[in-house]
């Protein structure tokens, strides 16, 4: 372990939760510096976030305020000796405080807690006689409670390796406080949607505020500052001028399930700050703390952070008296080992991303269908992909692909029109062929004659897409434009109409009246570098997982990407990723199946066995050498003046494959 060195951004980190409630007695009785700080230097950990103040609003450092725990021994500086323990074994200790959730500030002052239009306290719970947290109103004299507890922090740890604020979502109020602050904006505390709009500007306020008091108080050299959770990160293109780094929360079995890493990362990735995900070692969720998940699942999510050019957290919960269990490191450092022994091959590295998915960051952090299906799809084609905002610089992407919850309005337009002018290939889905609902979005589309379709079933007649049978017409779930193709125009999809509509006095089956013949309506056409898919396809594809949509899909790709990054066969749910560094380029293979074993939870036991896997990867000169890491096995492989091939064998879950290079 390097020394503590707050110039390095932590690679292998561990969120340590102390939610430790009054009543609970003996806080830290069993807290010993060296045995604890061990702990974290055994399981590979390079930075733990320790407590300063938990959700029940009570502080564990040395502090003469009343909120200081009560169960702690009053000689006891626990917050302190931890520091120290960990910046003595060279680990960075990052500092913990709870904002909106502060039971003992909801209790000493009742007025400070959000309000709802109809005065009720806003509380995570449905009764006052129900476990819950109250949530805090920062426009009330809470947000100068919070100012007062930060500065002392500051004040007592700086300089400090970095600051993390939990629960900064946008709450609404109708307090009196907000409805002040509304009237002063001249907004009207009656519309919900000024509410929301107010409620956003304090957070804008709070965050340029705290963060100015931080930025004061951090190491001249660290590489982290102050980080905003709760926060939706497609939010960061306005708010990254108030954090130097990021931090993605996503357990996977805690309600963010396995599709939300893949889709977040890709859009934090382009803005270029450090960034670090966390996951738990809960079976669940937080709080879920008498139940450990299975190695195999804890390396997954961890290995898809390493793949995404992210760095790895795990979140644990220390027992109250201060001692951590070594059953939890036991499986943390077994996971944090393999990543460590990977990390020397990535160094310098970049992500490499050749498509762009364009979507509407007004969703937030929870995509909608349209968009996972388009991750689920591209990461089982092996597309190499950015998720991006709008006003995104298009320039350094071969395609770009704008999914049908993206509106496309008259600066989208614009914009995709200069890149198509630029060379790059364009491949929009349902409304996004449409400008702002109406004319065509591009003047160049390989399809004419848009127009909402009727409502109803409708099927699908492929034509030169591999693995599709050419005589077999599949459903088409969802809504439609009605398009024909352009002279010269390849179509990859037709249109067949059931014999007629399905209603509750005319019908045929159990599900839709069988198709008939298909006329010229189309469904995907390619043409000059841009692609039209008329119907819902990524939207259907993840709603109904067809796979003759994902073969769709691809084929479409294939027509604007004939030579893509990297080639690769193999099970469908291999997850890819190419990293270029100083000496090469690096192919991440991650191998792992969750499969739904509960009516909510997802559960990953074990690696899935790589045998005999093709990988080819687009390279102009032949490499030095193709090896396998962190195995270090040296792999046979051929360059054809294109692409250098390879096969690879592994039951380890990840590997990389290394490709030595000018």
């Amino acid at each position: 372990m390097n020394a503590h060195n707050p110039a390095l951004f932590p690679r292998r980190t561990v969120h340590l939760d102390f939610h430790t409630g009054p009543d609970i007695p003996d806080v830290g009785r069993d807290f010993d510096p060296a045995t604890f700080a061990r702990t974290f230097r055994e399981a590979r950990v390079d930075s733990v976030t320790v407590f300063a103040k938990c959700h029940h609003g009570h502080l564990y450092y040395g502090t003469d305020r009343p909120e200081r725990h009560p169960g702690l021994a009053p000689d006891l500086d626990l917050l302190a000796e931890q520091v120290e323990a960990l910046h003595a074994e060279g680990i960075r200790a990052p500092i913990y405080l709870s904002l909106q959730v502060d039971e003992y500030a909801a209790r000493e002052h009742p007025e400070w807690v959000a309000h709802d239009e109809k005065l009720g306290i806003i509380r995570w719970t449905d009764s006052a006689f129900n476990a819950g947290w109250n949530v805090l109103d920062m426009s009330s004299p809470y947000a100068d409670h919070f100012a007062d507890q930060l500065d002392e922090v500051l004040r007592r740890f700086a300089p400090v390796d970095g600051i993390f604020v939990d629960m900064c979502w946008t709450q609404p109020s109708a307090s009196r406080w907000a409805v002040d602050g509304m009237r002063e904006e001249g907004l009207d505390p009656a519309d919900a949607d000024h509410r929301v709009r107010y409620a956003n500007l304090v957070a804008q306020r709070y965050m340029a505020r705290y963060s100015a008091m931080v930025e004061k108080a951090l190491h001249p050299d660290s590489a982290m500052g102050v980080w905003f959770n709760g926060r939706p990160k497609t939010g960061l293109t306005e708010e990254r001028q108030f954090v130097r780094h990021v931090e993605i929360e996503g357990l996977p079995t805690g309600g963010w399930g396995y599709a939300f890493l893949p889709y977040v990362s890709r859009f934090v990735r382009p803005l270029g700050l450090p960034t670090l995900s966390h996951t738990g070692r809960f079976h669940e969720s937080w709080g879920d703390n008498a139940a450990l998940k299975p190695r195999a699942a804890l390396l997954y999510e961890n290995s898809q952070m390493l793949s995404q050019g992210l760095t790895s957290g795990v979140g644990d919960v220390l027992h109250p008296r201060g001692v951590p269990s070594p059953a939890v490191y036991d499986l943390i450092g077994s996971v944090y080992r393999h990543i460590e022994a990977c990390e020397p091959f990535l160094d310098g590295g970049r992500v490499l991303s050749e498509l762009a998915v364009i979507v509407d960051p007004g969703l937030g952090d929870n995509p909608g269908p349209s968009n996972i299906g388009a991750v689920r799809a591209l990461q089982q084609l092996r597309a190499q992909f950015d998720v991006v905002p709008p006003g995104a610089d298009l320039g350094g992407y071969r395609a770009v692909l704008v999914p049908e919850t993206t509106k496309v309005d008259e600066a989208l337009a614009e914009r995709l029109q200069a890149y198509r002018q630029a060379g790059g290939a364009v491949l929009l889905v349902g409304p996004a062929l449409l400008r702002d609902g109406g004319e065509p979005a591009l003047p160049d589309l390989p399809v004419e004659g848009l127009a909402p379709a009727p409502a109803g079933e409708s099927f699908l007649a492929c034509e030169g897409v591999p693995g599709v049978p050419e005589d077999f017409p599949v459903i088409s779930h969802g809504s439609r434009l009605t398009a024909l193709a352009r002279p010269g125009a390849e179509v990859l999809a037709r249109v067949v109409e059931p014999y007629f509509p399905r209603s509750w006095d005319r019908f045929c089956g159990h599900s839709y009246t069988p198709p008939a013949d298909g006329g010229e309506e189309v469904a995907v056409a390619v043409g000059g570098g841009v692609a039209a898919v008329a119907v819902s396809l990524l939207d259907a594809f993840h709603r109904h997982g067809l796979e003759t949509y994902r073969l769709l899909l691809g084929a479409t790709l294939d027509r604007l990407l004939p030579d893509p990054l990297l080639r690769a066969g193999g099970p469908v749910h291999l997850e890819t990723a190419v990293v270029r560094t100083a000496t090469g380029t690096v192919v991440h293979l991650t191998s792992f199946v969750p499969s739904r074993e509960t009516p909510e939870l997802d559960l990953v036991h074990d690696p899935f066995p790589l045998v005999d896997v093709p990988v080819a990867l687009r390279l102009t000169t032949a490499p030095r050498s193709v090896r396998l890491q962190p195995a270090g096995r040296e792999l046979e492989w051929r360059h054809d003046g294109e692409y250098v091939h390879t096969r690879v064998t592994t039951v380890d879950g990840h590997a990389m494959l290394v490709v030595e290079h000018d």
